[in-house]
């Protein structure tokens, strides 16, 4: 394993699990757009992908208005439960205060919301362990385009060689890929292994225990 001076990392089952938050805020927007409620594993399935993009794949509706109130219904239910009720993996906080107790420059890159990113680090101890948090709202082109990550590798003055970006999903592959950077994927997620083999990865983890051990050693 090389040393990594900066490493920036995706949120949603990567770091975190906010997936009963996001059920029940898919499930109250496609109900008041007129939709069947979707299914906890259904919706499962598209975390990782921006909001509106996730909506349209569920119910092949691209309308530009319908798009923008399915994430107005949704925030209003699911942000001020994601915000109290998500949860860090098993992991998580001592593998980011070891990295950053190390010296490793530490960021997110996620399409959630940067502020309800950082509220949810603040209420684990963690938020000052990192140098920035990019998301959705603050990039025009989101993952698998590389947008966040070249963000990302400017504002923290990191050279690609010795950067490295943490996802569960082939979005986050794609877009480490494009960018030019390292990628270890971990299977916290809807993601099995199997999907990353088209993809080039620097470590495939089981957990945040052994990316630990991965990123440790």
């Amino acid at each position: 394993m090389k040393h990594y001076a900066a490493i920036c990392f995706d949120f949603d089952y990567t770091l975190g699990d906010s997936t009963d938050s996001i059920v029940a805020g898919f499930q109250s927007a496609f109900v008041r757009l007129g939709y069947p409620a979707p299914d906890r594993e259904t919706v499962r399935h598209t975390v990782g992908y921006l909001l509106e993009d996730s909506y349209s794949m569920l119910t092949g509706d691209y309308s530009a208005d319908n798009r923008a109130l399915f994430r107005k219904y949704f925030i209003e239910v699911a942000r001020p439960r994601q915000m109290e009720e998500t949860i860090l993996y098993p992991g998580a906080v001592e593998l980011i205060r070891t990295l950053h107790d190390r010296g490793v420059r530490l960021g997110i890159v996620s399409t959630k919301l940067a502020d309800t990113i950082r509220y949810i680090l603040n209420r684990y101890g963690v938020l000052d362990c990192f140098d920035l948090v990019i998301g959705s709202a603050d990039v025009t082109r989101h993952k698998p385009d590389p947008e966040g990550l070249l963000m990302a590798l400017d504002r923290m003055n990191a050279r690609k060689e010795r950067f490295l970006f943490c996802g569960d999903t082939v979005l986050d592959a794609e877009a480490a890929q494009r960018a030019g950077v390292d990628f270890a994927a971990v299977l916290n997620g809807t993601t099995p292994a199997e999907d990353f083999q088209d993809w080039t990865c620097t470590y495939v983890a089981q957990d945040l225990l052994d990316l630990t051990a991965f990123l440790t050693e």
